[in-house]
């Protein structure tokens, strides 16, 4: 419970590995096991550090030397938890050689102790006092992994394009931030009076929708160019590297905000100025 947040922001640091967690999920192997949509076991004979999954069901018959946090799924304990179990919504069950050292903490349904299972500290129900915060984690993860799934996707799709927007961008900073400042506020106004006359209100409505995936490409147009500051060949692992050192700026208050909205506006400019130059 105490580690939740920690947990949270390390996240992403196995962003490509949860990418495909549905897949690697039952590998066996030490280390975290961090999972969006998918199910967990660590067997017998096998050892976890911490086990995360946002949806799916989580099955401890080995160790687990951290904590388990299950979101939105059942937990069954049939080995060794070290830390908490924590099950936000869903069953946790303990067998009768179940065994956690720590809270065992729920949202919605009681758990089920065998006769046999041991629990150190606490079972107790999760407060909802705390509930924004975790809702913020949780949102904040979500759209980290959307960001990181759209960079991915238009790196494959126009590798090339990626490269120009990188090569703009580190050629002209000043005039990338400048146009990506205006183009931030001109857009929607623009987009805002076409809806006024029955000519342009199709074209308004066209504008507003695109605003929202224009400002997220333009982010991750932004860590693009930030990872080839210190990668300077590679495309994904760079994104990789500036979509990670972005997300974790914007976690801090007040600044945060500043940096997610300096960042879009200037990969907005780098976007529009690559563009440009590829029509001349």
């Amino acid at each position: 419970m105490r580690r939740c947040l920690l947990l949270g922001t390390l996240l992403l640091c196995w962003l490509l590995p949860a990418a495909s967690a549905s897949a690697a999920a039952d590998d066996a192997g030490d280390g975290d096991r961090i999972v969006l949509v998918g199910s967990v076991l660590v067997d017998r004979g096998e050892t976890a550090s911490d086990v995360v999954v946002f949806d799916g069901d989580v099955t401890i018959r080995g160790e687990v030397t951290g904590n388990v946090v299950v979101f939105d799924g059942d937990v069954t304990i049939r080995g060794s938890v070290a830390g908490d179990v924590v099950a936000f919504s869903g069953l946790a069950t303990l067998g009768r050689r179940g065994s956690v050292d720590g809270d065992v903490v729920y949202g919605d349904d009681k758990p089920v102790l065998a006769p046999g299972a041991d629990v150190g500290g606490e079972v107790k129900k999760f407060d909802f006092g705390d509930a924004g915060l975790l809702g913020a984690i949780a949102l904040w993860v979500a759209f980290t992994v959307s960001l990181f799934l759209l960079g991915l996707f238009l790196l494959l799709l126009a590798p090339r394009a990626a490269d120009a927007i990188a090569g703009t961008a580190k050629a002209k900073p000043l005039l990338a931030a400048l146009v990506g400042l205006l183009a931030f506020f001109l857009i929607p106004a623009i987009a805002i009076l076409a809806c006024v006359t029955v000519i342009g209100l199709p074209l308004g409505v066209v504008l507003l929708l695109l605003v929202v995936p224009l400002y997220a490409i333009s982010y991750c147009a932004a860590a693009l160019v930030l990872g080839r500051v210190i990668l300077k060949q590679a495309r994904i692992l760079a994104f990789v590297v500036g979509l990670v050192i972005l997300q974790l700026l914007t976690l801090i208050p007040i600044a945060g905000g500043i940096v997610g909205f300096l960042a879009t506006v200037f990969g907005l400019g780098a976007v529009l100025l690559a563009l440009v130059r590829a029509r001349s």
